[in-house]
C-alpha cells in the first residue's frame, strides 16, 4: 500500500468489501499460529481450546458470544507478546450426526440396517465430508483467529487413539465397569442419554391416586404415569410414620397384576409429601432403584426398548402413552382410582435431539466410577490450581463434583467411538488398547455400543495436543491458559474436562495435570427485556443475519458489551445497530486525522512531525518511554497544547482501565470504558478542540496536535482491535502503513516487562490537564444546553462576551470556546439580552437577534416553580418526624439528595433569570417570523 493509497479511505465504511478480504489476508500471513518454539519467558505460552461445537452445528448467537469473547483474549494475548494458541475443532456429536444422516436415508427408503454397520458408518464420514462442519466457515465470518493447521476432529485417528488408551487405563484401574442401572433412555433414539442431552420442561399431566389392599389394610399412592404400576413390586413409607407401622412388612394386593407386593419401610420417603406412600418401580424409576437395591426387591421391565408394554395381560403390546389411559380405565372399573388432578404441571424429560419423552430405563451399560476422580476434580479447585470466574459459581460447581453420580458412557449408536472391549462366547471380558490386537479365536465379538460424545470431548484440551504421545505442543500449551464457556455446561463438561485431566496428566503434578488454569463463565443470551430466547416466542436470533447487515465487528461489540462474568447477556437489533455506528464513528475520525496529515508509516516520520506508530516522540520525559522516538518537534512535554495533554492523559487512564478489566474478564465494563472515550472524549472533545491548531497558523502547533491526533488514534485501534478486528485493521494500516494492527504492540501491560509498559504510560497522566479541559466542557456543556433550550441551530453565530475569563484558568482557551460555541466578537451595538454562568465565567450573549426573550422568561419561570414544588415535597417528608424514624435510610438519604439538588437547580435557574434583559418590542429571530420587518 502506497502513501497515497494509504490515506484514502472510502466516505463510509462497507463492512462486506472489508472483512473477507481482511480475514483472508490475516490467514494467508499465517498470523492466527503458534509455534511450541517460540515458547520463552518473554514470549509465554497462551493456549484455549475452543469448545468443540458439533458437526451438524451452524453459527448460532450463544456461539458469537463465547467466540468473541475468546477471540479478544487471544488476539490481545498476541499483541501484548505471548505466543498464543486458539486451537479449532468440532465434535462428532453422535445422536444428532446419527439422526442427520438416518433422515437422509429415509427419504431414500432405507434405514441404517439396510446397510449395515460398517457401511453405515462410511456413510456418515461421506455426509461429514459434504455436509458437515458448516460452522467453521461462519467462524471466519465472526472473525476467529484459531490457528486452522491445528483442527481437530473427535473421530480423527489420533483423538481415537486418546479415547482407547484413557479407556484402557479406566479399565484395568477399575475405574469403569459394567452394570444393570437406570438411565435416561429415549425410544425414538434408541440410545441412552447423558444428564445434559435431556431437557426438562414443565408439561401438563395428571397425578392418579390409587387405592392398594382394600379396608384398613389399604394405601393410597400416586403416580403421573400410571401404566409403570404394572412394574411395581413395593410400596414405601417412612419408618417413623405412625400411620403405617402396623403395614410394614406385610403384603398388598397390587391392582390389575394379580400379584402381591411387599410394604417397606425406607428413609428416602417424604411424610409430608402427599399420602407419604408411594409405589416403587425399580425398573422404571432412579430412585425407586435404589429404594428396591436396599430391600432387594426384584425388578420388573415391563416395557422394551421402544416403550412398549411386554407385561403379560390385556395391555401387552400396547405403546406407553396408548397405555395410560387403559391402565386408567381398567382401576376404575375396579374402583381404585380415589382421585385425579388434571391438569397437574410436572417437569418431563425429553431428549434434546428428538424430543421425545424420555423414559428411565433399567439397562446393561457402561459406566465410569467418579467418586475418586470428583473429588480431585473438587480439590483442584478448592486449592486454587483452577480458579472459576466469577468466584462465586464455584459453589455450583461444588454442588455438582460433591454429589456426582456414576457416569453412564455408553450409547447405543452407531457413530461414534466403539467400546473397545471384547466378549468370548464363555464369558469372558477383555478390554483391548490402540497398540494391542484384538483377542484371537472364534467367536469373539465387540462391545456393539459406542461411548457418550462427553466421553471424547472431556479429553479435548489434551487429546488435540497430542496425547497421548508426549508433543512439543502438550509440553508448551498445556494446562491450557483459560476455559470460556456458559455457566450452563459448567457440571456437565468443565467438570468431566477436570476429572479426565487430573486423571490423564497426574505425571506433571498436581499444578501441571489441570486441564485450564482459569474457567471463565458468560451467561446465556437473553433478548432486550431479559426473556431466553426460544422459537416459540419468536425472540431468536441469527447471528449470520447481524453480520450480513450490520458487520461482525458490530455483531461482536454488541455481545462483548453486554457480557459480564457469569451475567446473562441481554441483546437487541437497536444496540447492534448502534454498534455500527459506531464503527462509522471511527471511520469517520479516521478520514479526518488522515485528511489533516495524521500519521506516518513506521520509521519515516513526516518532516517536523511526530510519528505514528510508536509513542508521542519528544525530547526528554516522554521519549524515553522505550518507544519509537522523533526528535525535532516539541523540546518538552509542557510545550504541548493543554487538549493534547488533556486526551494522552485521557488515553494513558482508560488503557490502564482497559487492561485491568480484561484482566478480569469485565469485557462490559471495558467495552464500555473504551466506547465512551473514543465516542465522547476522542470523537467529540478532542477532535473539535484539534481543529483550530490544525487550521491555525503556528506550524510547529499544528505538527505537535497532528502528531497527538494520530497517536492517539493509533492507540484506541490497537485497544479496539481484540473486540472489533476488521475495522480496526483497516483504519490502522491505513493510518500508519504498517502491516496489520494484529502485528502491532498492545499500548498496556505486556509480559516481557511487568508493569514497566504501563508505568510509562502512566507517565502521560496530567491532572491538571485533565482539570483544565474538564471545566472547559463544563462551560461549553451549559452554553450548549442554553442555545439548545433556545432553539438556536449549533452552527448559528452568536455574539459573546466572555466575563471573568481572565480571571480563571480558562483564560488560554479563550478562541477555543469561541469556537466549540460559535461565539462572535462583540461589536459596537453589543447588547447583552441573556448571561450563562459556569466556572466563574459569566458568558453575556446578544441574542436580541435569535430568541424570544419573553418566552424564555415564561419558561425558566415555569422550571423554577417545578423545582420551588420539588423542595416543598422534599421538605415536608424531611420535616416529618415519623418518616425520618420509620424510612429506611437510604430513603432518608434520597429525599435528601432531592432536596439538595432542587435548591441547586432553583438558583442556577434564577441566575439565567437575572441575566435577561428587560422584554423589548420585538425579541425574535429576525426572517423566523414574516410578520417582522427585516
Amino acid at each position: 500500500m502506497t502513501g497515497e493509497e494509504r490515506r484514502q479511505l472510502p466516505p463510509q465504511y462497507a463492512p462486506a468489501e472489508v472483512e473477507a478480504r481482511r480475514y483472508a489476508q490475516w490467514e494467508s500471513a499465517g498470523l492466527f499460529g503458534a509455534d511450541p518454539a517460540d515458547v520463552s519467558a518473554s514470549a509465554p505460552a497462551f493456549s484455549i481450546v475452543i469448545p468443540p461445537p458439533n458437526v451438524t452445528g451452524s453459527l448460532h448467537i450463544g456461539h458469537a458470544l463465547d467466540h468473541t469473547l475468546m477471540d479478544a483474549l487471544v488476539r490481545r494475548r498476541r499483541m501484548q507478546g505471548y505466543t498464543a494458541l486458539w486451537l479449532p475443532g468440532m465434535d462428532h456429536a453422535g445422536i444428532a450426526t446419527q439422526n442427520v444422516v438416518e433422515r437422509e436415508l429415509a427419504r431414500e427408503g432405507l434405514s441404517r440396517h439396510d446397510l449395515g454397520r460398517e457401511k453405515f458408518v462410511q456413510r456418515v464420514w461421506q455426509w461429514k465430508a459434504s455436509s458437515g462442519g458448516k460452522i467453521l466457515g461462519q467462524m471466519r465470518r465472526l472473525g476467529d483467529s484459531v490457528d486452522w493447521s491445528r483442527e481437530r476432529f473427535t473421530m480423527d485417528e489420533g483423538l481415537s487413539r486418546a479415547v482407547q488408551t484413557i479407556f484402557k487405563r479406566l479399565f484395568d484401574d477399575g475405574l469403569i465397569y459394567r452394570a444393570q442401572r437406570i438411565i435416561n433412555w429415549c425410544p425414538r433414539c434408541m440410545t441412552a442419554l447423558s444428564d445434559i442431552e435431556v431437557d426438562h420442561t414443565d408439561d401438563d399431566g395428571e397425578l392418579v391416586s390409587i387405592r392398594y389392599g382394600d379396608g384398613a389394610d389399604s394405601i393410597v399412592v400416586a403416580t403421573t404415569r400410571v401404566e409403570t404400576m404394572l412394574g411395581d413390586t413395593a410400596v414405601a413409607v417412612h419408618p417413623d410414620d405412625p400411620r403405617y407401622g402396623h403395614l410394614v412388612g406385610r403384603d398388598l394386593e397390587l391392582p390389575l397384576a394379580g400379584r402381591r407386593i411387599p410394604v417397606v419401610a425406607d428413609p428416602h420417603v417424604d411424610p409430608e409429601f402427599g399420602t407419604g406412600a408411594v409405589k416403587v418401580t425399580p425398573a422404571h424409576d432412579p430412585d425407586d432403584f435404589e429404594i428396591g437395591r436396599r430391600h432387594d426387591l426384584p425388578s420388573l421391565t415391563i416395557m422394551d426398548e421402544r416403550g412398549v408394554i411386554t407385561a403379560h395381560g390385556p395391555f401387552l403390546g400396547l405403546d406407553r402413552f396408548e397405555a395410560r389411559p387403559a391402565v386408567l380405565a381398567a382401576l376404575r372399573a375396579e374402583n381404585r382410582v380415589v382421585a385425579e388432578r388434571r391438569p397437574y404441571v410436572h417437569a418431563v424429560g425429553h431428549c434434546g435431539r428428538c424430543g421425545t419423552t424420555v423414559e428411565p430405563r433399567l439397562s446393561l451399560q457402561w459406566f465410569v466410577k467418579v467418586g475418586p476422580l470428583a473429588k480431585a476434580a473438587g480439590d483442584a479447585v478448592r486449592d486454587g490450581r483452577v480458579r472459576i470466574h466469577p468466584q462465586e459459581m464455584a459453589a455450583r460447581y461444588f454442588d455438582w463434583v460433591d454429589d456426582m453420580h456414576d457416569w453412564c458412557i455408553s450409547r447405543q449408536l452407531w457413530w461414534g467411538h466403539r467400546i473397545p472391549v471384547w466378549y468370548s462366547p464363555a464369558g469372558e471380558i477383555r478390554c483391548v488398547g490402540p497398540d494391542e490386537n484384538p483377542p484371537d479365536g472364534e467367536g469373539w465379538t465387540q462391545d456393539p455400543d459406542v461411548l457418550d460424545t462427553w466421553f471424547s470431548s472431556a479429553l479435548w484440551p489434551f487429546s488435540t495436543l497430542g496425547w497421548p504421545d508426549d508433543t512439543a505442543d502438550l509440553r508448551a500449551f498445556y494446562p491450557t491458559s483459560v476455559l470460556v464457556t456458559g455457566y450452563d455446561i459448567l457440571f456437565f463438561w468443565v467438570a468431566r474436562m477436570m476429572m479426565f485431566g487430573l486423571y490423564a496428566m497426574a505425571d506433571r503434578g498436581p499444578a501441571g495435570a489441570v486441564p485450564f488454569r482459569t474457567v471463565a463463565l458468560h451467561g446465556l443470551v437473553r433478548d432486550a427485556s431479559g426473556k431466553k430466547m426460544s422459537k416459540s416466542r419468536g425472540n431468536t436470533v441469527d447471528p449470520l443475519d447481524w453480520i450480513e447487515r450490520f458487520g461482525a465487528d458490530a455483531t461482536r461489540f454488541t455481545l462483548a458489551r453486554g457480557s459480564s462474568p457469569g451475567g446473562d447477556v441481554a441483546i437487541s437489533e437497536e444496540w447492534v445497530a448502534g454498534a455500527r455506528n459506531f464503527c462509522n464513528k471511527l471511520w469517520n475520525a479516521t478520514r479526518f486525522a488522515l485528511l489533516n496529515g495524521a500519521g506516518a508509516a513506521p520509521g519515516r516520520p513526516e518532516p517536523g512531525a511526530l510519528a505514528v506508530p510508536g509513542a508521542l516522540a519528544v525530547p526528554g520525559a516522554l521519549a524515553d518511554l522505550g518507544l519509537l522516538a522523533v526528535p525535532g518537534a516539541l523540546a518538552d512535554p509542557g510545550a504541548l497544547a493543554v487538549p493534547d495533554r488533556w486526551v494522552l492523559s485521557r488515553l494513558a487512564a482508560v488503557t490502564a482501565q482497559t487492561d485491568d478489566l480484561l484482566e478480569r474478564f469485565e469485557f462490559a465494563k471495558a467495552c464500555d470504558a473504551l466506547y465512551h472515550f473514543a465516542w465522547d472524549e476522542f470523537c467529540d472533545w478532542y477532535l473539535e478542540l484539534a481543529k483550530p491548531a490544525l487550521a491555525g497558523p503556528d506550524p510547529r502547533a499544528a505538527a505537535a496536535t497532528r502528531s497527538v491526533l494520530g497517536f492517539v488514534l493509533d492507540r484506541l485501534l490497537r485497544l479496539l482491535h481484540p473486540v472489533m478486528p476488521f475495522v480496526t485493521d483497516e483504519l490502522w494500516t491505513a493510518l500508519t502503513g504498517g502491516d496489520s494492527v494484529m502485528t502491532a504492540a498492545w499500548p498496556g501491560y505486556r509480559p516481557a516487562d511487568g508493569d514497566a509498559r504501563q508505568t510509562g504510560l502512566d507517565r502521560l497522566r496530567d491532572p491538571a490537564a485533565e482539570a483544565e479541559v474538564e471545566a472547559l466542557m463544563r462551560l461549553v456543556t451549559e452554553v450548549r444546553r442554553f442555545r439548545s433550550d433556545q432553539g438556536l441551530r449549533p452552527a448559528q453565530p452568536v455574539p459573546a462576551v466572555l466575563a471573568g475569563i481572565e480571571a480563571t484558568p480558562l483564560a488560554p482557551h479563550e478562541a477555543r470556546i469561541r469556537a466549540l460555541l460559535r461565539l462572535t466578537a462583540a461589536g459596537p451595538d453589543f447588547a447583552p439580552t441573556a448571561s450563562v454562568q459556569a466556572e466563574g465565567v459569566t458568558v453575556r450573549l446578544d441574542t436580541a437577534a435569535t430568541i424570544d426573550v419573553a418566552a424564555e422568561r415564561r419558561r425558566l419561570e415555569k422550571d423554577v416553580a417545578a423545582a420551588l414544588a420539588e423542595v416543598d415535597s422534599a421538605q415536608r417528608r424531611l420535616s416529618d418526624p415519623s418518616f425520618i424514624e420509620r424510612a429506611p435510610a437510604a430513603v432518608v438519604h434520597k429525599n435528601r439528595d432531592r432536596l439538595a439538588a432542587a435548591q441547586a437547580e432553583i438558583a442556577r435557574l434564577e441566575g439565567r433569570l437575572a441575566g435577561l434583559p428587560p422584554v423589548r418590542g420585538q425579541d425574535r429571530v429576525r426572517g423566523q417570523d414574516s410578520k417582522l420587518p427585516g
